[in-house]
């Protein structure tokens, strides 16, 4: 396919991929303030998803890392980078739907290495930039978070037995600050990485049809090692934010809820550390997952306050999932990568697969649907189990209705038999006499009447 007809279409998966990155990690931000009530769920997501927006221009980065650092852009084509959004987006949804928070940024990172590899070989993939940039901040920056979230669990808890009343109540005040800090790290991390997939398409693309004619220039021209142009920024920004207002809450529920149970000291405590980490490593350009910050500082605050409450079979799910996520998203990637460089009829094929994919993981999800009004309902995502029926959200047709006077139709009352079993007898603030009782009575009267006389 031509560089004009693949760009576009390149530029518009990177962006649902940006999409799905925002709904995917937009738990990062808010999943504690969310447990513990400094925030009501659709309030979060929108402030969580401004400041993302504010935060994708605040660097370039770790977008400068993706485009040029982890693989040789000039070994790379346009259907490479398709294939690699296309592993990357299929294994967002299925970690979403099982409610488990993997890493969005690995699973970019392993579908592009492993697309560049079935395309370019070994040469293709720069594997110290990938130790130095990707693997080790992926070892130590989960650790360290744990550590500071812990340290500050054990200051906050130890200064708040002597504190005065309603100190949980200005840890929660803090939680607002500090969770709206982390969704602004977000943003500054994780909205450079589809930058840097994006302008990585586009120097392809230049360098493509720059060896078919020389001095061609398109509105999409991008040299090598450069920043990302300004429209690939807003882009970017819009794409994520829009992302992280659509919730995510599945993902959100465990991590609210699925890891440990927190209150608003430990929300501060892991949020604050969360945040520092985030943003010490977008300003070294490193390929860092904000997942495992987060998942690891609420470890580290579960574990300093109540280790017995800390629900370990769920940190279990989340660890196989993230040791699986670069090389499951690799292999897809790979595939993908392989299919795709067969013509239109293997890309169009590529395409056709994400989309029937997709629609499979909505329907499955949507037997358990979990929304901004049940996050907190539950700790763990069920998936192929069926959710319990209830008179609100499953109402059962009542069969008299059809024999109901017209004015009582639509009455509450008439619209499920369950909500009829509810009822209540009146409770009688006079009980009645049995004969037994009153013939006594009489006796009594009778027998005192006869002592008189």
């Amino acid at each position: 396919m031509s560089p004009e007809v693949i760009v576009p279409i390149v530029i518009i998966i990177a962006l649902v991929f940006d999409f799905t990155n925002g709904f995917h990690d937009s738990a990062n931000a808010m999943a504690t303030s969310v447990a513990t009530g400094a925030f009501k769920p659709k309030v979060a997501v929108a402030l969580a998803a401004v400041m993302n927006l504010i935060g994708a221009f605040l660097s370039t980065e770790v977008a400068k890392t993706i485009s040029s650092g982890i693989v040789d852009d000039s070994l790379v084509s346009p259907e490479t980078v398709f294939a690699a959004l296309v592993g990357a987006i299929i294994w967002n949804l299925v970690t979403w739907l099982f409610g488990l928070p993997s890493s969005s940024s690995h699973a970019i990172f392993g579908a592009l290495i492993g697309a560049v590899l079935v395309q370019a070989g070994i040469n293709g993939v720069h594997f110290s930039v990938i130790v130095s940039k990707i693997l080790l901040p992926a070892l130590v920056a989960p650790l360290v978070a744990g550590l500071a979230s812990f340290i500050g669990t054990k200051i906050a808890y130890h200064g708040e037995h002597n504190a005065p009343k309603g100190a949980k109540r200005r840890y929660r005040m803090g939680q607002r600050v500090s969770s709206l800090l982390v969704g602004l790290a977000h943003g500054t991390s994780d909205g450079q990485k589809t930058m840097g997939i994006i302008t990585l398409v586009l120097v392809a693309a230049t360098l493509t049809l720059q060896e078919k004619d020389p001095g061609a220039q398109t509105w999409w021209t991008q040299a090598p090692d450069t920043a990302p142009h300004w429209w690939v920024i807003l882009l970017a920004g819009f794409a994520i934010a829009l992302g992280t207002y659509s919730g995510g809450w599945r993902i959100m529920r465990t991590m609210g809820k699925g890891m440990a149970d927190i209150e608003s000291p430990q929300g501060f405590a892991a949020e604050t550390a969360s945040m520092s980490a985030i943003l010490a490593s977008s300003h070294l350009g490193f390929g860092l997952s904000t997942t495992h910050v987060v998942s690891g500082a609420i470890m580290g605050t579960g574990v300093a306050r109540t280790p017995k409450d800390v629900h370990w079979s769920t940190a279990g799910r989340m660890l196989i999932a993230w040791v699986l996520t670069l090389p499951a998203a690799a292999l897809v990637g790979g595939l993908a990568s392989w299919l795709a460089h067969m013509g239109v009829g293997g890309f169009v094929a590529v395409l056709l697969v994400l989309v029937l994919a997709a629609v499979a993981i909505k329907i499955i999800a949507s037997r358990n649907h979990v929304s901004a009004e049940n996050v907190n309902d539950a700790s763990e995502v069920k998936v192929l189990a069926k959710a319990a029926i209830s008179p609100e959200t499953h109402p059962i047709p009542n069969p008299f209705v059809a024999n109901l006077p017209e004015k009582l139709v639509d009455h509450p009352m008439a619209t499920t038999p369950l909500v009829l079993t509810r009822l209540k007898r009146p409770k009688h603030t006079h009980k009645k006499r049995s004969s037994r009782v009153g013939a006594a009575s009489n006796k009594r009267y009778s027998s005192r009447r006869w002592r008189r006389r």
